[in-house]
Order: C-alpha cells, then structure tokens, then sequence
C-alpha cells in the first residue's frame, strides 16, 4: 500500500497562521543601544568591515589561477 504525500497532508492542516513584525520605535531603540555604539558602527565603513573577505577572495582567486595553469601545462606535456 503506498504512503500518502505530505502534499495531501499538507492541504488537511490548512493555512498558518502569520506573524506580525513590528518594528521598535525610536524610544526602544535607544534604549537597547547606546548612540556611541550606533555612531560608531555607521562610521566604519563597508571595506573595513569586510576586509577579511576580500583577503579571502583574492587568495581563492592566486589558488585558482594557480591551478588553472598547472592543468594547461599538464594538458600540454601529457597530450
């Protein structure tokens, strides 16, 4: 006997129920996070936040054309 799907079970739960997002206002905000913090975070700039992964991508990309070459050599000396 075959299992029913999760498709027909599915259609006998009915719909879920949706969940309002509020956003805090301005009061709750400052109350959760000094303004020095906010400042602070908004002066850095993207390129200093994510200087890490640009470091990353460019040694992936050495690695890659690094390996690009050995295999077009390898192509050459093997074919």
């Amino acid at each position: 006997m075959a299992r029913k799907s999760r498709r027909s079970r599915s259609k006998r739960v009915g719909k879920k129920a949706v969940r309002k997002v509020t956003t805090p206002s301005p009061i709750e905000r400052s109350a959760k996070a000094p303004a020095t913090q906010v400042e602070a975070t908004a002066a850095q700039g993207f390129a200093e936040q994510y200087a890490y992964v640009y470091d990353d991508l460019k040694r992936i990309a050495v690695l890659a054309g690094t390996l690009l070459a050995v295999l077009v050599a390898l192509s050459l000396v093997i074919g």
